[in-house]
């Protein structure tokens, strides 16, 4: 089975990834657009929470991002 990354040309590349980052904007500007004290309070929860708790955080977003990403391109 040929790898599929291999066959995606750097311009392509680039555009999938500016348009992945466009859309990481979109979301992560809505919370505060839509309920601006919300997303203080969160600021403030985050901002208590020591770094081990930040690391497993950041951890398990990445490992639910990339099967989310695995799922939407093999189905």
């Amino acid at each position: 089975m040929p790898n599929p990354f291999m066959q995606v040309g750097w311009e392509e590349l680039a555009r999938y990834v500016c348009g992945a980052f466009a859309l990481y904007l979109v979301l992560e500007g809505m919370l505060p657009f839509i309920n601006p004290a919300a997303a203080q309070r969160l600021m403030l929860r985050l901002s208590r929470m020591s770094t081990s708790q930040l690391r497993w955080g950041g951890l398990v977003s990445i490992a639910v991002g990339v099967g989310l990403l695995w799922v939407a391109r093999n189905g």
